[in-house]
């Protein structure tokens, strides 16, 4: 009985502790609104973001210091992208902003999306967030649908959990499995869905300020998305470097280590002295400082949000829905809604309501490749399809 008290009363604790850090993403809205934002302001809830500890997989709710540490350390790189990036936007810039003709859609389907994208009148204020949803198509599983997502195939690994293989510590005292992992899911064995090409049509068609990706199998960057309108929040296959001192290595040595298994990645570690690996994410590494270095420019000057594929639960990226000024339409292309919650996101989407967010539902390559017809681009979308293939099978 005094043992399940205690954990009660712990569980309250941790509670309360997460209801001070209560949603609230002014950190950067403010910001929109020519209010300068301070170290005290609030962050989204610590209960959600738990996810930050394996920023693309985790749904771990583990309670530690150095958690802790990440998460404030996040929030202040955050805060100091609010008071230094991007333009301060005066109160008679955000009244402009919120004008009735903005802000809305011709109609609430995918002709009111074709319109909108039709309409753009300024280059470059289209942002666009993906999750592991536009690459499932192309052969890559996702990580947690049973039976056929990532952690469901890693029995055979031998792991203490299927998020050991993230992990930055088990990967010091275990480093196979990862390396394993790496021959399997690396870069180049895979096609761009027709997602991944439309994204590079809003950046042909100079529409595309950025795209923020969660994935890390490079599929962007295939597609013909520059590395400057890309920013792989979770980090990708594009580099590496070694995990204790970050010193660049070439990632085709990582690529070819990899492939000759045990003896690769030995003779890699022996070669630099520690242990080497792509640029990914791992438990106990913040994201990128490019990507709290964007946020601010990118989101302020934001005219219509694209998100695509992702369910809108790992943290910070969920967050970033909000940041956008309220003349910003959003758009969420998935098989579920995602990110309507608004006790985890302020400024989460509102669906019913019918203003400034549009809700299309079905498989992301259906629905995109609608969208490309209603915008005249299969021409041009076919032309990249066939340049794509041909460099791959080259």
């Amino acid at each position: 009985i005094s043992w399940v008290l205690l954990t009660v009363a712990g569980t309250c604790i941790m509670r309360s502790m997460a209801i001070q850090f209560r949603a609230n993403h002014s950190v950067l809205a403010r910001k929109f609104g020519g209010t300068r934002v301070s170290r005290s302001t609030s962050i989204p809830r610590l209960t959600r973001y738990t996810h930050a500890r394996v920023p693309f997989i985790s749904s771990s709710t583990s309670f530690d210091r150095q958690f802790v540490r990440r998460i404030w350390k996040g929030r202040a790189m955050l805060v100091a992208a609010a008071n230094s990036s991007g333009p301060q936007v005066t109160s008679a810039k955000r009244q402009e902003h919120t004008g009735t003709d903005l802000g809305r859609f011709t109609s609430y389907d995918l002709d009111g999306l074709a319109e909108k994208i039709k309409n753009q009148k300024k280059k470059n204020k289209i942002v666009v967030m993906v999750g592991a949803g536009i690459s499932c198509n192309a052969g890559i599983p996702d990580f947690r649908t049973p039976g056929t997502g990532l952690y469901s195939n890693l029995m055979s690994y031998s792991l203490p959990h299927p998020e050991a293989i993230f992990d930055l510590s088990f990967f010091r005292s275990n480093p196979e499995p990862f390396y394993r992992l790496c021959q399997e899911i690396w870069p180049g064995q895979y096609t761009p869905t027709p997602t991944h090409l439309f994204i590079s049509l809003l950046h042909q068609k100079q529409l595309l300020k950025r795209c923020y990706t969660q994935n890390i199998d490079s599929l962007e960057t295939q597609a013909g998305v520059p590395s400057d309108k890309l920013i792989a929040a979770h980090g990708n296959f594009d580099s590496a470097s070694g995990i204790d001192t970050g010193r660049p290595v070439p990632i085709s040595e990582v690529k070819a280590a990899c492939s000759k298994g045990l003896d690769g990645w030995k003779d890699l570690n022996s070669k630099y002295g520690e242990l080497v690996k792509p640029n990914i994410v791992f438990f106990g590494e913040q994201l990128p400082d490019r990507f709290y270095a964007s946020v601010a420019n990118d989101f302020s000057e934001c005219d219509l949000l694209i998100v695509i594929g992702t369910s809108l639960v790992v943290q910070p990226f969920a967050s970033l829905i909000g940041f956008p000024p309220p003349s910003c339409v959003r758009v969420l292309i998935n098989r579920e809604s995602a990110g309507e919650s608004r006790m985890m996101l302020r400024q989460g989407f509102n669906f019913t309501e019918r203003k400034r967010d549009l809700f299309l539902q079905g498989d992301c390559d259906q629905v995109v490749t609608e969208l490309i017809s209603k915008l005249d681009w299969t021409k041009d979308f076919n032309v990249l399809r066939k340049t794509k293939e041909d460099a791959i099978s080259s």
